[in-house]
């Protein structure tokens, strides 16, 4: 694979959730994200932001505690967002009823815990505190991964300009 891996520096939410935006505009028909970092590094910002930019309206939760939320997007198709830290094997997934009939996108936080129950990545992002912000790095896995994380290193990010006071 020639794609390469992309650092983005996030020094606040702000940026966190254009990266999601950013994700989310090149993301491929069908595709798996592995969101990898420390508790409080900035993932279910990020899976959100994402989320939103795909059309999700209403309240967009943590599966923290549910493990796995889906979100119908506007393309018709179906996000799953799941979180495993709770998990103590992979084996429990199996009571999650996870039929990946018609999921188009899936963000996975600590899906190491999932062993090989989940689908292969095509992108893992790992984000990590780095003094008052955080930083990102785009890991390609796939193919398709690569091609994301090249569309979304190429974009031109506009500079954000304050309104006049």
């Amino acid at each position: 694979m020639s794609h390469h891996i992309v650092q983005i520096p996030l020094p606040d939410p702000d940026a966190t959730e254009a990266l999601g935006v950013r994700l989310a505009r090149h993301r491929p028909p069908a595709a798996v994200a592995y969101l990898r970092g420390d508790l409080g590094a900035g993932k279910s910002t990020l899976a959100r932001a994402l989320l939103r930019s795909l059309g999700v309206t209403g309240t967009i939760r943590s599966p923290t505690y549910t493990l796995v939320e889906r979100y119908p997007l506007a393309d018709d198709g179906e996000a799953w967002h799941l979180d495993l830290y709770r998990i103590a094997d992979a084996g429990e997934l199996e009571y999650l009823g996870l039929d990946a009939d018609g999921v188009t996108l899936w963000l996975v936080e600590w899906a190491e815990r999932g062993g090989g129950a989940l689908p292969p990545a095509d992108l893992v992002v790992e984000l990590r505190v780095e003094g008052a912000g955080r930083q990102a790095r785009l890991v390609p896995a796939s193919e398709a991964g690569g091609a994301w994380v090249d569309a979304v290193r190429t974009e031109t990010v506009e500079p954000s300009v304050a309104p006049p006071s």
